[in-house]
């Protein structure tokens, strides 16, 4: 029908098939995404927008050092991206917050008020579920390791995909101690307990067996699937089948047992413990890095797009003894996942983006010494996925306060990983449950000087 009848025929036109292609086309790719979210908003200038000239009000207790990009300095809590600088791209002038405490935009590029009416836009991890996820996947396309907890902050929403595109949630909260701030404690409790997922197969079960299940909870589940309006049904279908994949292969329980995993590589991905500054209640850890060894493992093991978030960057007070116990976490993290990716010939296929829903004050607040929310300007990272990296983009005014050059939005990266996976994000539409076809991107463009 696509050979000869495309344009007169069920209703095809240009933009199907130029849908159906980048199906066709990243179907048979090996090209994936690493989502890091600096969870509270990262601080621009205690990262890689340091002011040393500023005064000590906005500049604050950090120095900065040098990096491989002649001239470029960022602070010196990050010496080992430092010394890689040459594989990143830091974007100093990223625009377009929304101003929410949510990681929507981050996964998205949109707000979350966005199509509300019909649910709302779909994450890029659910976009590649649609696109390039199947059934028979040994590993679901889409895995979100946000907060590391399966129910708290869904974040990676399918809006109107629904819900046969959501993301894999896996509970991974004994691996990574972290205290839940107030509000997902609450989520957690209305929610009730003994919501894990087993991802191996009962012994009393033979595979032969569970088809047998499977296909008459199929033959059931057909007969309401008609009039179900909700695409509950069709979830359930979707989820069954791929069930029995991922029990079948083992693929996914073995990227997930870090008991597995080389010591070596353990302790490469374990930050040493900071001896200086302060650790929140609700931050991070050093084996939060392994966060990011899973991500790579899920990659390996058949996943398009994997979340990670690391927390907690929401600092509106003592900004300083806490950053100065987080971030040369992510600094060990990001060294160790792009060296990693690198030496495996993984770099080129992966991207990577690093940042957060918006920045942090330039000013210091004299009484509780934070930095408060900030959506006029924020940092980005970005690293892998053929880029050209070695670069600075985007600068911000003396004081940090506002953009002076190269605006770049969240869209903006968008289109750009987009792009890297071989999607034009603008042109490429899916079909939201009124029958229009709806843009992966209503805006935004690749960035010029990546490519």
């Amino acid at each position: 029908m696509l050979q000869v009848g495309a344009f007169g025929f069920g209703g095809w036109g240009l933009t199907d098939l130029l849908r159906a292609e980048a199906v066709s086309s990243i179907r048979g790719s090996s090209r994936s995404i690493i989502n890091i979210h600096l969870d509270g908003g990262p601080p621009h200038l205690d990262t890689i927008d340091p002011k040393p000239e500023a005064p000590v009000e906005i500049r604050g207790e950090f120095d900065s050092i040098e990096t491989r990009l002649p001239g470029y300095r960022i602070s010196e809590l990050m010496p080992k991206v430092a010394s890689i600088a040459d594989r990143f791209v830091f974007i100093r002038s990223l625009v377009g917050s929304v101003g929410n405490h949510d990681a929507f935009q981050c996964q998205s590029g949109y707000s979350v008020d966005d199509l509300k009416s019909i649910s709302g836009r779909p994450a890029v991890g659910c976009v590649l579920s649609k696109l390039a996820g199947s059934s028979a996947d040994a590993a679901p396309a889409f895995i979100d390791l946000m907060q590391g907890r399966p129910l708290v902050r869904k974040s990676a929403r399918p809006g109107f995909l629904g819900p046969a595109c959501q993301p894999f949630r896996p509970d991974i909260s004994e691996l990574f101690r972290r205290e839940l701030e107030t509000g997902m404690q609450g989520e957690l409790a209305r929610l009730g307990k003994d919501h894990s997922v087993s991802l191996t197969l009962n012994p009393l079960l033979s595979l032969n067996r569970v088809h047998d299940r499977t296909t008459l909870l199929t033959r059931l589940d057909r007969l309401r699937l008609e009039v179900d309006s909700s695409g509950m049904m069709d979830a359930m279908d979707r989820f069954n089948q791929q069930a029995v994949c991922i029990l079948m292969s083992g693929e996914l329980a073995r990227a997930l047992d870090l008991k597995s995993e080389d010591p070596e590589m353990l302790q490469r991905y374990t930050a040493g413990v900071q001896k200086a500054g302060r650790q929140s209640t609700t931050s991070e850890g050093p084996e939060s890095v392994r966060k990011f060894l899973l991500a790579r493992r899920l990659i390996e093991a058949g996943a398009r797009c994997v979340s990670v978030s690391i927390s907690d960057f929401d600092t509106h007070s003592d900004n300083f003894p806490r950053m100065r116990n987080l971030i040369p976490i992510v600094d060990h993290g990001l060294h160790a996942l792009v060296t990693d990716l690198e030496e495996r010939g993984m770099l080129n296929d992966v991207s990577i983006v690093v940042w957060g829903e918006f920045g942090r004050t330039p000013r210091i607040d004299p009484k509780t010494g934070g930095r408060h929310h900030w959506p006029r300007v924020g940092p980005a990272l970005m690293a892998g996925g053929g880029i050209r990296a070695g670069q600075v983009i985007g600068s911000t005014n003396r004081l940090g306060d506002d953009v002076a050059s190269r605006p770049v939005h969240y869209k903006d990266i968008f289109a750009t990983l987009y792009h890297n996976l071989g999607i034009d994000a603008r042109r490429v539409t899916v079909t939201d449950p009124q029958g229009r076809p709806q843009s992966l991107l209503d805006d935004g463009n690749v960035i010029r000087e990546l490519f």
